[in-house]
């Protein structure tokens, strides 16, 4: 991972991402940091803490002289998953941690950013450490992208469906835009640092050659009309829409819409941020997971014949060959399987356990969403979740030969 931010920037960078993720949280009553209604999903008070105990662990305390820890437990309590630095609660247990009050994590992220603005007013990073910084920004700016989306899954899920302000527009209409057809061939996939900038994951390294066959990748992505009609044809109904495993999820949820809907009085409503509101039949279809995406797929297959989700390299390539090709309303989800380019390897140490270990029973999404912070988003970005997932903003795009 290298760095695209200039030092005489990387304070003033710093303290912008910062502040944004302090933005996300305005709105929220004390009440709203704490709660973890599922285990995928984290309350805002942990995110708040483990950003700031990012900087403190990583960069703070190896690099500043006399750095003194805020509180000796907030590695236990705010390491996230990163074996090499110790023990920490388990995920499912977030929730459960009335301690650290939400006014001390915040008097943690005013310590800590005191500190930093400090450290990098008085220093000049070299270039391992440099990376290091600009992949703590790239790190915050993914915690800012759940932040949203776990805050809306906690209101989401309270009956009273609160509304709050929360600076993205979520259901902005599909804009119509012209098809990108992929010719055949053999095309280049991953971070091209010429064309791109300088800054990527590791799991985007690793340019490799890939043969596509004649592919045209849809301008629009499915919009909520478009999903409408597999619902009322019964597609949640029909196992030989669904993967086995989807089928399972269906069964086993009682699966009937994308999250957040909700049927009133014969009427399709939706929870937003807005509180819960009419169905937008124009806006893309979102909060799908990839069974869902791959069976609504599979259905319109059966009018459109040849009409499926695509592969990662498709997306990729179509979104670099044509500018025209509109993305980042949504994160798409694509058929590929999270797995390692050829020639990946992982880093040493705590960086290492950033995106390798997690590449096993996940699929890839493609582009960015609404959720995601602008100059996050980029054509070679590896998303990865598993197919249950829904709690994302999520939608679909379909390919056809």
């Amino acid at each position: 991972m290298t760095t695209s931010i200039a030092p005489s920037t990387l304070l003033a960078d710093y303290q912008a991402v910062r502040a944004w993720s302090v933005r996300l949280c305005a709105s929220l009553e004390t009440d709203d940091y704490v709660v973890q209604p599922t285990a995928d999903v984290s309350p805002p008070k942990w995110h708040l803490g483990h950003t700031t105990w990012f900087w403190e662990t990583f960069v703070l305390m190896p690099n500043a002289p006399g750095y003194q820890v805020f509180h000796d437990d907030f590695s236990f309590v705010f390491n996230s998953y990163y074996e090499t630095v110790g023990r920490r609660v388990l995920r499912t247990q977030r929730g459960n941690m009335t301690r650290p009050t939400v006014a001390e994590v915040y008097r943690y992220r005013d310590y800590v950013d005191e500190h930093m603005s400090r450290f990098l007013d008085e220093h000049e990073p070299d270039a391992a450490l440099h990376a290091l910084i600009t992949l703590g920004l790239n790190h915050e700016q993914q915690h800012q992208e759940l932040l949203i989306t776990d805050i809306k899954y906690i209101l989401g899920h309270n009956p009273l469906f609160p509304a709050i302000a929360m600076p993205i527009r979520e259901h902005a209409p599909a804009i119509i835009a012209p098809s990108v057809t992929v010719g055949e061939g053999v095309h280049d996939i991953g971070f091209r640092e010429a064309e791109l900038g300088r800054f990527h994951f590791d799991n985007e390294l690793g340019v490799h050659k890939v043969y596509l066959n004649k592919t045209t990748v849809a301008g629009q992505l499915i919009t909520n009309t478009d999903y409408l009609e597999f619902i009322q044809a019964g597609g949640y109904g029909q196992f030989s829409h669904w993967l086995a495993d989807g089928w399972a999820w269906v069964n086993a949820n009682s699966a009937k819409a994308p999250l957040y809907w909700h049927k009133i009085d014969n009427q399709w409503y939706n929870y937003s941020f807005d509180g819960l509101v009419s169905v937008d039949p124009d806006a893309p279809v979102c909060h799908v997971n990839h069974y869902e995406a791959d069976a609504y797929a599979r259905w319109r297959s059966l009018s459109e014949p040849g009409v499926r989700l695509p592969t990662e390299f498709e997306w990729e390539t179509a979104a670099l060959q044509d500018s025209s090709f509109l993305w980042g309303h949504r994160w798409e989800w694509t058929a590929s399987a999270y797995l390692p380019y050829p020639g990946f390897t992982t880093a040493r140490g705590a960086v290492g356990e950033y995106n390798g270990k997690f590449m096993s029973g996940q699929m890839v999404l493609r582009g960015a969403s609404v959720a995601t912070p602008a100059g996050h988003e980029r054509p070679t970005y590896r998303n990865f979740f598993q197919p249950d997932k829904q709690w994302q903003f999520s939608g679909i795009r379909l390919v056809r030969p």
